[in-house]
């Protein structure tokens, strides 16, 4: 090698490059594609929140679903009765212990309290809201059915209370079955209860609106 060549520095031949930097500069194109943060690379389990708002609203679609069956059920029943039954002799459907006969009741369910229609009438509506608010953290269809059970039960009595007579508010709410030895009710009120007892159960049994099981 002259002088001069010494100086300058010789070329490298094209294919006599240190493997050891080709494997460096591997390693650093590769360090720069993958994820700074190994949660960025982890695959989605379907949990949280974007998971829970399609079974949120999957229950609140059982609620209403329930409500509206409960609701129509006794709205159609209640038009029957007081189209073909009131007025009219009651009808024994089983002998003396079962009667369909057309009361109008001012007053709570299975006619109780009749002197305070309007504060039932006010109880039913803040029972509607509570329960439209409850709706939003619902994850449990069996609460979900108990709650749409006690908003078409409600629903049912609160819409006679409003367009019956005497007056908006104070209307009387149709009753038609007549169990002997028993206050007269209706499909509604049979609602409310079921619901009612359908809560109880789930609550002795720790389960919560959320879905969630409690043991005390």
């Amino acid at each position: 090698m002259t002088e001069a060549e010494r100086i300058i520095g010789t070329p490298e031949t094209p294919g006599t490059s240190d493997p050891s930097e080709s494997s460096s500069a591997e390693e650093r194109a590769a360090d720069a594609v993958s994820p700074a943060d190994p949660a960025d690379a982890a695959p989605e389990t379907g949990e949280g929140p974007e998971a829970d708002e399609p079974r949120g609203r999957r229950r609140i679609a059982v609620l209403i679903g329930v409500a509206v069956v409960a609701y129509l059920i006794d709205l159609v029943s209640k038009m029957i009765v007081v189209a073909k039954l009131e007025h009219q002799p009651s009808i024994e459907v089983v002998g003396d212990l079962l009667r369909f006969t057309a009361v109008r009741n001012p007053g709570a369910a299975f006619g109780i309290g009749e002197a305070f229609t309007v504060i039932f009438t006010l109880i039913a509506a803040s029972v509607i809201v509570v329960i439209v608010r409850l709706a939003r953290k619902l994850y449990s269809t069996p609460w979900a059915v108990a709650l749409g059970l006690l908003l078409g039960g409600a629903l049912g009595n609160l819409t006679d209370r409003i367009f019956r007579s005497p007056g908006v508010f104070e209307g009387a709410v149709v009753d038609f079955i007549a169990p002997a030895h028993f206050a007269v009710f209706n499909l509604a009120d049979t609602a409310i209860v079921s619901g009612g007892i359908l809560i109880v159960i789930l609550s002795f049994r720790g389960l919560d609106p959320d879905g969630t099981v409690h043991k005390d």
